[in-house]
């Protein structure tokens, strides 16, 4: 499975595109397949996306998990301040990453 990532061209966030649009959660990712360069030229070219790659990922039962351990991280958010995370309540969700 391939999924884009990048970062809101506004805010700076992490994203990932989710079909249509780009959205802060990788669970809405979706499988770009080959169509990889198209939509990140597309995006960044409208100027709403910066930065976009293409990684691997694959699903199991929590959604969508990059994988390469830096990307896991971009999706979950900060290491060092839990709270600002993107799943604050967890107190599992540092286990997500490795």
């Amino acid at each position: 499975m391939k999924i884009l990532t990048g970062n809101d061209l506004k805010s700076g966030d992490v994203v990932w595109w989710d079909g249509t649009s780009w959205s802060r959660h990788v669970n809405d990712s979706v499988d770009v397949g080959d169509k990889g360069d198209e939509i990140i030229a597309r995006e960044e070219g409208l100027r709403n996306v910066f930065a976009a790659y293409a990684i691997e990922a694959t699903t199991d039962d929590n959604g969508v998990r990059p994988a390469h351990i830096k990307d896991r991280i971009r999706a979950l958010g900060p290491t060092v301040r839990p709270d600002l995370t993107l799943k604050p309540a967890d107190p599992t969700a540092g286990n997500w990453v490795i």
